[in-house]
């Protein structure tokens, strides 16, 4: 077994330490990545505390993961030593299910293997990318194009996929007027694919102080949803709502914004159960559905798309000499005070 540097955290109340894990030996099909930096997802804040469910701990978070081929399996075809390789929040599935076998490995029937605080199908547990190396099996490691910057291309691998799956699913286009929710780190990747898309695209939030971002990362407009009239004056409006956000909504109020068949795609998860009537979804034929990040084959379009259209995440990079500038972050993250995703720099773990 080799040893790598770590930041996990011993339990849920624990603050993150610099500590080592063994890694797993490199398998046939395996390739062993030195990681070069690791967004930090707000998903990672909720597994280490455990505010979704009981995690597996001690826990290495991190599912936003870019580095460099160090070593491959002896059977290993798609990887090589030194390619620039990502890694997102799955490194496994059943790969016999009709969801993976159609290149939806998100959706695994059987689960599929999550980069950390999970498990492989032999029980054994798996860690993040808040690390030194990592070790992956070659179908679940991505190529990180040349154009693309490593530590502005990390978060791609969950915020960019959460986002670009959606957006390209229902239908973001010229001649759509798309509506994003929140300007934060998925609505930021949002506006950017969504205008790229050629639509006519729109940030939904309270906080004035980013309309100017929203307008250079693509938007043509950032609605007060503050504004007292601001449902009326936006009825009947947009083709499809983009939610980005962990707040609950009145979900009737902002399906009166859709046009006839428009649609509200969650993406972000609210702290407690959301209702509506369903009388207007059955008058103008709207919808309401949820999106899961995508699977391998969709992650890699996304990533070959940013560096075709010169689009990656707007980043703050973490120095992570001491273990305490992690939980700073997960604080700076409750407050929204980032701009617009921390990424640790791995070298300095």
């Amino acid at each position: 077994m080799t040893t790598t540097k770590v930041l996990s955290v011993a339990s849920p109340t624990s603050a993150f330490a610099k500590t080592t894990i063994e890694t797993r030996e490199v398998g046939g099909f395996d390739v062993r990545i030195a990681i070069a930096f690791s967004g930090i997802c707000h998903s990672d804040l909720h597994q280490a505390r455990n505010e979704w469910f009981e995690g597996i701990f001690p826990m290495v978070p991190g599912h936003e993961i870019s580095g460099i081929v160090i070593e491959t399996g002896s059977k290993v075809t798609k990887h090589k030593v030194g390619d620039r390789v990502g890694v997102g929040t799955m490194v496994g599935s059943c790969g016999e299910c009709e969801y993976c076998l159609a290149g939806r490995e998100n959706v695994c029937l059987k689960g599929n293997i999550q980069t950390y605080n999970g498990r492989f199908y032999d029980g054994t547990e798996t860690y993040g990318g808040y690390a030194s190396e990592i070790v992956v099996t070659e179908d679940f490691v991505l190529s990180i194009p040349e154009a693309l910057d490593m530590a502005e291309a990390a978060p791609l691998l969950c915020a960019g996929i959460t986002v670009f799956s959606p957006l390209k699913r229902w239908g973001a286009a010229p001649g759509k007027k798309v509506a994003i929710i929140g300007l934060g780190g998925l609505g930021h990747m949002a506006v950017k694919f969504a205008a790229a898309l050629g639509a006519d695209v729109s940030v939904i939030g309270r906080s004035p102080k980013k309309i100017e971002d929203a307008k250079a990362f693509g938007a043509s407009a950032y609605i007060d949803s503050s504004a007292p009239d601001f449902f009326e004056s936006y009825a009947n409006n947009f083709d499809i709502i983009l939610n980005t956000t962990s707040s609950n909504l009145n979900v009737d109020q902002i399906l009166s914004m859709l046009r006839v068949g428009g649609s509200l795609v969650n993406v972000g998860l609210p702290g407690s159960d959301e209702h509506f009537n369903p009388f207007s979804l059955i008058a103008s034929m709207k919808s309401i559905s949820g999106s899961n990040t995508g699977g391998i084959k969709e992650t890699q379009e996304m990533l070959n798309f940013c560096a075709e259209h010169n689009i990656a995440a707007t980043i703050e990079v973490i120095d992570a000499s001491d273990a305490a500038s992690i939980d700073a972050a997960y604080d700076r993250m409750l407050k929204s005070d980032v701009r617009y995703r921390f990424v640790i720099d791995a070298a300095t773990i």
